[in-house]
């Protein structure tokens, strides 16, 4: 019988913030794959998770490079549908960490992609959002009555960040240590820099 995979949300940071959905599965998992980059040791998710892996537990950490180049990033890809599928075969019960939410800018949704045109099962578990909890951290609503909130990452074009900007009552914008100054300045042009709110991990 083949495994199933689950593609569960850490969430931000709190291993208490955890559902208890995702606690639960990842204490149950055979094997836990935890993504991570070629330039980086260690996982955060990993250590979210901490307190619910059972010591029989096998951790893989399966490496994604975080490069420009497709042919690289395809390679990357293709060695964790290797990987995941090859334990799903012998029919494990495998775990898919990520932060946050795993369909919210992860790594995860590309694996999910790869791993379902396989033919295998999958269930993904959600998490808190970032944004969500620096909100109810701050007691500072996100977004509230008739206003539009507009999701940006600090990576898009910037014609394509001032035109959404220009018709949203509030914004969270997202990957800014690339750019933050220029972030800065987009937010004083639409005069929502005073109100801005800056977390970083």
């Amino acid at each position: 019988m083949k495994g199933k995979l689950y593609g569960i949300g850490v969430g931000p940071g709190d291993s208490e913030l955890m559902t208890v959905k995702a606690a639960r599965i990842v204490g149950e998992a055979d094997v836990i794959i935890t993504p991570k980059t070629e330039k980086k040791d260690g996982s955060v998710a990993l250590h979210i998770a901490e307190p619910y892996i059972q010591e029989h537990t096998e951790i893989v950490p399966v490496v994604f490079p975080m490069v420009l180049d497709d042919n690289e990033q395809s390679k990357g890809w293709e060695e964790a549908r290797r990987i995941i599928t090859g334990l799903l075969e012998e029919g494990k019960k495998v775990v898919f960490l990520t932060l946050g939410d795993p369909m919210f800018y992860s790594t995860y949704m590309y694996v999910y992609r790869l791993v379902e045109s396989a033919g295998f099962d999958i269930e993904t578990i959600p998490g808190v959002t970032a944004f969500c909890a620096i909100g109810s951290h701050l007691g500072y609503p996100i977004v509230e009555k008739e206003e539009v909130l507009a999701i940006i990452p600090a990576t898009a074009p910037k014609e394509k960040i001032d035109a959404v900007l220009a018709v949203a009552d509030d914004a969270v914008i997202m990957k800014v240590y690339r750019n933050f100054s220029e972030v800065q300045e987009t937010l004083r042009k639409h005069d929502m820099a005073e109100e801005a709110v800056m977390i970083s991990r």
